[in-house]
């Protein structure tokens, strides 16, 4: 099986840095791995964790609850149809800053079609929070209008011995994530700790270039890439 599960990362550190478990213990090691990975996930937005969220406004109320673990809200589409009916004539909102949609919200008091959007609060925090916050919309929706919210979540995280998408698809960068952490933690040796950051660096080139480039490009629309072959004079 490809990849690496978190118990096969934590010997894998240890053995890199020959430190046993009585520095290096599991709690220790439990917390650099969540430091890495939260390292990651915000060093490139990975397409994995893109998910639609889909629904019916409610008529009347111009907010809308982000859903669980939400990171990022990419968009937010606005079906004129009701009863989660996603065909038809739509819309993307434009997101605009909370400020420009209180100033439209008081000079129009009329409901209709949303058309903007805003980040309103960032929701509750702890582990009870059910919601990642609202966005507010403009003008207040006239009808139960059907909606997709995109957005990106917030990774699952490698626990036990389990894995996730990163460990699976990125398990080099991630152990030079995880190497660089902690030679941070041990403080030193300094050149090591640049090795694993430069090591790092370079894995999360590639992996940056295959989310954000391949992945995002199509042969037929973008054309193959093609790199230019220089030529030789005789």
């Amino acid at each position: 099986m490809p990849g690496i599960s978190a118990s096969g990362l934590k010997t894998q550190i240890r053995s890199y840095t020959e430190v046993s478990s009585t520095v290096l213990s599991d709690s220790v090691l439990e917390n650099i791995i969540l430091n890495a990975q939260y390292r990651i996930f915000r060093d490139a937005p990975i397409d994995a964790d893109r998910k639609v969220e889909t629904g019916n406004l409610t008529s009347g109320t111009n907010t809308l609850a982000v859903p669980a673990g939400a990171l990022v809200v990419r968009s937010v589409q606005v079906y004129t149809a009701t009863g989660s009916t996603f065909t038809g004539a739509n819309t993307y909102l434009e997101k605009r800053d909370i400020t420009f949609l209180e100033e439209y919200i008081s000079a129009n008091t009329s409901t209709g079609t949303p058309k903007y959007y805003a980040m309103l609060d960032t929701g509750a925090t702890g582990a009870a929070a059910d919601t990642s916050g609202s966005i507010i919309m403009a003008p207040t929706p006239s009808a139960t209008f059907a909606y997709k919210l995109h957005y990106n979540k917030v990774p699952d995280l490698l626990e036990g011995n389990g894995v996730n998408y990163i460990s699976m698809n990125f398990p080099n960068g991630l152990l030079y994530c995880c190497l660089a952490e902690t030679y941070g933690f041990l403080k030193g040796p300094a050149d090591m700790l640049q090795l694993y950051e430069q090591k790092y660096r370079q894995e999360m080139q590639k992996f940056g270039g295959e989310q954000l480039g391949r992945r995002r490009r199509d042969d037929y629309t973008d054309g193959e890439p093609r790199i230019p072959v220089p030529q030789q004079t005789p």
